[in-house]
């Protein structure tokens, strides 16, 4: 049976305030498992407002319907309003999604702050925020935590030799096709990758006639064959407006045969020892402003040892 892997990405104060528990109400109905990766510091949405110089930025603002997901005052957190610590204020709703059988695991500190500083950052910058993430994910679950996967699936080699270092026993950091051992600039990154395969909703809608009515038909169209995925959704869309769809979704999935797990459901099927080492680099995704993190060739000689 293929397995399809729901990844949670929780990106704000009302994503997790709100959004989350549905989700578990939602997942927990379709006997469906996930992991949920939570940013743990200060919310700073408002601050996004930088991107309005990136290309495509406006295409997708205009697509998306920013403020009626997000809410405005979310939009206003770390301009107009100060950031709410989402890990400190919402800590009975972190653990109460482990209590539920969820997977948990570490998004970032400052999700703004993280997407879109971390491509030029340094060691010591990186390793900071993660660390703050770490440490924050420690106090609230009481263990280390066990996954990683970066906001806007944005990384630099710093970031990635720390999920390594870290001991983190997998990550989902990029886009791509298949599990893989990253190999970035020439070096070998001991943790593998379990990349999101499939398109999001916010880079969907809107485009070529896909609305939020028929978006669902679009994702089961790319599932029908079956094949091990990896999809990504989040606690501020599927979670709230757009949980009808997530909803037509998990049955769809069910229909056509897949067991719907967490990552770790992913990552059990693993064998690290023969899994490709496959470059990751900066690319473009469909519908998505920037440039992120990808699964790039595999090395079928160089790194086979």
């Amino acid at each position: 049976m293929p397995t399809l892997a729901l990844k949670v990405d929780v990106d704000t104060f009302r994503g997790t305030r709100h959004g989350v528990p549905r989700l578990i109400d939602l997942l927990r109905r379709h006997e469906a498992g996930a992991t949920f990766l939570f940013s743990l510091g200060p919310d700073h949405t408002g601050r996004a407002i930088k991107r309005v110089f990136r290309k495509g930025f406006f295409g997708k603002v205009s697509r998306t319907s920013v403020v009626s997901h997000y809410g405005l005052r979310t939009l206003m957190y770390g301009t107009l309003l100060p950031g709410p610590d989402i890990g400190r204020r919402c800590r009975d709703i972190l653990t109460a999604t482990r209590d539920a059988g969820f997977e948990t695991g570490i998004h970032c500190w400052d999700h703004v702050k993280w997407q879109d500083g971390v491509e030029r950052a340094d060691s010591a910058w990186t390793e900071a925020q993660m660390q703050h993430a770490i440490d924050r994910y420690a106090d609230i679950f009481d263990q280390a935590p066990k996954t990683h996967g970066a906001a806007g699936w944005q990384m630099n080699p710093h970031a990635l030799r720390l999920t390594q270092r870290q001991g983190f026993a997998y990550a989902s950091d990029c886009r791509g096709t298949h599990p893989f051992i990253p190999v970035c600039q020439g070096e070998i990154i001991l943790c593998p990758q379990i990349p999101t395969t499939l398109p999001t909703l916010d880079e969907l809608i809107g485009l070529d006639g896909i609305t939020a009515e028929n978006v669902h038909d679009h994702l089961l169209a790319l599932t029908a064959t079956p094949k091990d995925h990896v999809y990504t959704l989040h606690a501020e869309l599927e979670g709230m407006r757009l949980s009808n769809v997530f909803e037509k979704l998990l049955t769809g999935w069910r229909a056509q045969g897949y067991q719907l797990v967490a990552l770790k459901g992913a990552a059990a099927q693993l064998n690290i020892t023969t899994l490709p080492r496959c470059e990751i680099l900066r690319g473009e995704v469909s519908g998505r402003s920037g440039t992120l993190m990808v699964q790039g060739r595999e090395f079928l000689d160089d790194y086979a040892n």
